[in-house]
């Protein structure tokens, strides 16, 4: 059986999405821009893949006639509109567990590079004014023995505690419930929301992007953190205030700052994020393996074909 598949993706891809989908018999129609294609016969569509980031709203879900499933490659799901989804009966899956290890890995790139400005040093040692070394040059903040604060200790969150662990580093966290299994494993410690802030050494983002963690991390929050801390957003952009971050970096508050994820993505080329020397600033790489982003297209290749073939979705959401 053909199956009519509407694909949401800006850029082409990644090649095994695509093959997957061919080898299912998957007839599919592009979504490239930000608004919904005009020359796509939506009274045929069975299906919508998510590749990139445009809003999946209730309106075009019922605007599919044929709709039976959403399938989203990747974890966060916030540009769908989950709620609408399960009042007309759509099944939306994703891809969890799977990038846990690789965004937790990239977690700590961004951590160790801000912490010991590793961007920085790799410019200055390329450059035309690296004529000798001097010991008191380019100094960044020690990780081995530091507190580490972790605001989400969910999947995502363990992998990065678990390796804070051969760092030598106390472990404090903030989530919507307390994680036993990372408090007996590694001895983290759940505290409020300030006093992570005005007790990490680093703070690590990795929760959802939800209405309640949406602009978490704001002026407020930041002048609650120590002058020589590193925050590192693994997370989403908008859990953070980046303006706030940019005002916090040139005031010198913050030792640095590292990031994955901005709004909007890419930045406008003008921003001034992109000129701040103390901020490591990474294209969305989080699940960017190649092992992990071909789980990741297995895995919401076989939502699809559940969602389609009317089966239980074995990564459903909602």
């Amino acid at each position: 059986m053909t199956w009519e598949v509407l694909i949401q993706s800006d850029v082409e891809p990644y090649e095994r999405i695509t093959q997957l989908l061919d080898e299912a018999g998957c007839n599919l129609h592009w979504w490239r821009d930000v608004e919904p294609p005009t020359d796509v016969d939506y009274a045929v569509i069975d299906g919508i893949y998510v590749y990139g980031h445009f809003p999946v709203t209730p309106q075009l879900m019922r605007r599919c006639g044929r709709l039976k499933m959403v399938s989203n490659f990747g974890v966060g799901c916030d540009h769908i509109d989950q709620n609408g989804a399960k009042a007309l009966g759509i099944p939306v899956g994703n891809t969890p567990g799977v990038l846990d290890a690789a965004t937790a890995d990239l977690t700590w790139a961004l951590l160790l590079a801000a912490a010991r400005n590793i961007v920085m040093g790799d410019h200055f040692a390329r450059g035309p004014d690296f004529h000798h070394y001097d010991a008191a040059f380019m100094l960044g903040q020690q990780v081995t023995g530091a507190t580490l604060g972790i605001i989400g200790l969910g999947r995502i969150g363990y992998q990065v505690a678990k390796r804070a662990v051969g760092f030598d580093m106390e472990m404090l966290y903030h989530n919507r419930n307390r994680n036993d299994k990372a408090e007996s494993d590694f001895g983290a410690r759940y505290v409020s929301l300030d006093e992570l802030l005005e007790q990490s050494d680093f703070v690590a983002l990795n929760c959802p992007l939800t209405a309640e963690t949406t602009g978490l991390i704001g002026a407020r929050e930041l002048a609650l953190m120590k002058p020589t801390a590193v925050i590192v957003n693994a997370a989403r952009g908008p859990v953070w205030d980046q303006e706030a971050v940019l005002a916090a970096l040139r005031s010198g508050h913050l030792h640095a700052a590292a990031t994955d994820v901005t709004y909007p993505e890419p930045l406008p080329r003008d921003h001034g994020l992109l000129g701040e020397q103390r901020l490591v600033l990474l294209p969305h790489l989080g699940s960017a393996t190649r092992q992990t982003r071909d789980a990741m297209s297995q895995m919401s290749v076989t939502n699809l074909l559940a969602g389609l073939e009317g089966r239980d979705v074995p990564y459903r959401i909602a």
